[in-house]
């Protein structure tokens, strides 16, 4: 049987040899292991990036979460500390209007003892003549006049400062809730962010968030802005406490000054009352008395009239005596112890006429003076029983000041007889019976 040969053929690539692929291997070996050191290096290197970098994230997280709490318990402090001076400010507001409605009230009081004391004045500018005087009760008149309208002032005064407060207490008012309702809404919006995590819907990406707003301010400034509006609440409220017992000091200082004085100037008018009535008694005694000694004078007049007629009858038959005597003849037509006699007669008489004439003139002259002063006293009388009317009126003008003290009375009669004291002068029942 014949050989056959196998054509061989290669492909025309260079041929290395097998140092050369042991050495290549190597190379490849050592490179795979440098490359998964690298990976195993960058893959530690990034684990410990993510963990660190998660860590960091979580913790940031965590104390901005805790810094949230702490700003919104701060928050809710001074919300909380801010609403109880809201409601300080409040009560006080209430209390401080109700003083000042009071004072008001008070104010407005004040107008009746004013009237009353213009119309006591004006009641006693009605005296006649000589009753016109000034006295106590005319000077303690005027005097409650002034102590009325200095009050008056006073409390108008008081009534303004307390408007003003109340003003500056609203101002305050809305400056306390506007700051509580700024912290309520910072409070909820801190809250709100407290309460967000990753896995919150409404979280995306904004486009500065790190920017720094105009209207902010720091916390520094947050702080003194919040204590300034507390500290000017507080010293509202300190000035509110001392106006409010200037409003209630004013207005007892007022009433017990108004009280005591009235007390005084009735008291006044009342010993006016007094004196007017012993005058009257006087006047009506010496009344009585010169009536008493008119009446005698008028007799003696009468008398001396009717003795003077007297008188003159018998004159009359004197000198018919002397002059029919003057009808004798001769020498019997003598100048006798008759003649002599009748003649001291006819002059006596005479003498006694114009005597008892002069005595008759300077009696009536006397009646005159005394029916003059009757007419004096007896207007006098009626001026004194007019002013103690005038009085009287006057005091019981001033019972709307306050309430009568004393006895009941039914009539307004027995009411005059306490007021005038005239229950000793009044003779009992009994007697008038009787």
């Amino acid at each position: 049987m014949a050989s056959k040969s196998v054509v061989i053929s290669e492909k025309p690539v260079k041929h290395i040899g097998l140092s050369d692929w042991q050495a290549r291997l190597n190379e490849s070996r050592a490179v795979a292991t440098a490359r998964r050191n690298d990976a195993f290096e960058v893959r530690y290197a990034a684990r410990n990036l993510r963990n660190e970098t998660d860590i960091q994230a979580k913790w940031d997280c965590y104390h901005n979460t805790k810094r949230l709490e702490d700003r919104v318990v701060e928050v809710n402090q001074w919300r909380e500390s801010l609403e109880e001076c809201l409601s300080r400010v409040m009560r006080e507001i209430e209390i401080l209007k109700a003083e000042k409605a009071q004072t008001e009230r008070e104010l407005e009081a004040l107008a009746t003892p004013l009237i009353v004391v213009s119309e006591c004045l004006s009641t006693r500018d009605s005296r006649r003549e000589i009753e016109m005087t000034y006295d106590e009760a005319e000077k303690e008149l005027k005097l409650e006049l002034a102590l009325v309208e200095k009050n008056q002032i006073m409390l108008r005064d008081q009534c303004q400062a307390a408007w003003e407060k109340l003003n500056a207490l609203e101002d305050v008012r809305f400056q306390l809730n506007l700051e509580i309702c700024n912290k309520k809404e910072a409070e909820v919006i801190d809250t709100e962010q407290m309460n967000l995590n990753k896995f919150s819907s409404n979280t995306t990406f904004k486009s500065n968030p790190q920017r720094i707003p105009k209207e902010s301010c720091t916390h520094e400034g947050w702080l003194s802005n919040t204590k300034n509006v507390k500290n000017l609440a507080e010293n509202e409220l300190k000035d509110t406490y001392a106006l409010r017992e200037s409003l209630f000091v004013c207005r007892e200082k007022t009433r017990n000054e108004l009280h005591a004085h009235q007390d005084q100037v009735d008291h006044t008018i009342r010993r006016r009352i007094f004196e007017t009535q012993r005058a009257r008694n006087e006047l009506k005694w010496q009344v009585v008395k010169t009536e008493e000694e008119m009446n005698q004078c008028l007799a003696e007049i009468e008398a001396l009239e009717k003795a003077i007629e007297d008188k003159k009858e018998v004159l009359k038959l004197a000198e018919s005596r002397q002059e029919n005597r003057f009808a004798r003849s001769g020498f019997e037509l003598c100048r006798d112890d008759p003649f002599h006699g009748l003649c001291d007669e006819i002059t006596q008489l005479r003498d006694t006429l114009n005597t008892l004439t002069s005595q008759l003139n300077v009696t009536k002259g006397n009646y005159s003076v005394l029916e003059d002063q009757h007419c004096r006293l007896t207007r006098d009388l009626e001026n004194k029983e007019h002013s103690l009317m005038v009085e009287v009126r006057t005091l019981d003008q001033r019972e709307r000041l306050k309430s009568w003290q004393g006895k009941e009375c039914k009539s307004q009669t027995g009411r005059n007889i306490q007021l005038t004291r005239m229950e000793q002068e009044i003779p009992p029942k009994q007697l008038l019976l009787k």
